[in-house]
């Protein structure tokens, strides 16, 4: 059956940052949680559109040619095949569309990419 999920419940229970938690499947897309702090890496999805909505704070999505600003209330969908940055001078909580083939680091592995994400 159906259940509710609360937000900042699943917020709370994490503190880690640019670390997806996956909290609903939905035809073929996950629904994931992260927090973000500080700069995260430059990169792009091949085969996949994201859709970032920000739940609690503000970020900023660097694009190579413009920055949208975003705050609680807000999202952005990033096409497929975009580089991008998301920044977050301050703690933010976001949550991500996307189709569950999608890598948090898109073309990029490095320290901070998660092939493996937790169920919240």
């Amino acid at each position: 059956m159906p259940e509710k999920v609360s937000l900042a419940a699943k917020f709370a229970q994490f503190d880690e940052h640019w670390s997806p938690k996956i909290v609903g499947d939905l035809n073929g897309q996950l629904v994931k949680l992260v927090k973000f702090r500080g700069p995260f890496v430059w990169h792009h999805h091949d085969e996949e559109d994201e859709l970032f909505l920000v739940h609690r704070g503000r970020f900023r999505m660097e694009f190579r040619d413009r920055t949208v600003e975003l705050e609680a209330g807000d999202f952005l969908i990033v096409p497929r095949g975009v580089e991008h940055r998301p920044v977050a001078d301050e703690e933010a909580e976001v949550l991500l569309f996307e189709p569950a083939t999608t890598l948090n680091t898109g073309n990029v592995r490095n320290e901070r990419t998660r092939e493996s994400l937790d169920r919240l």
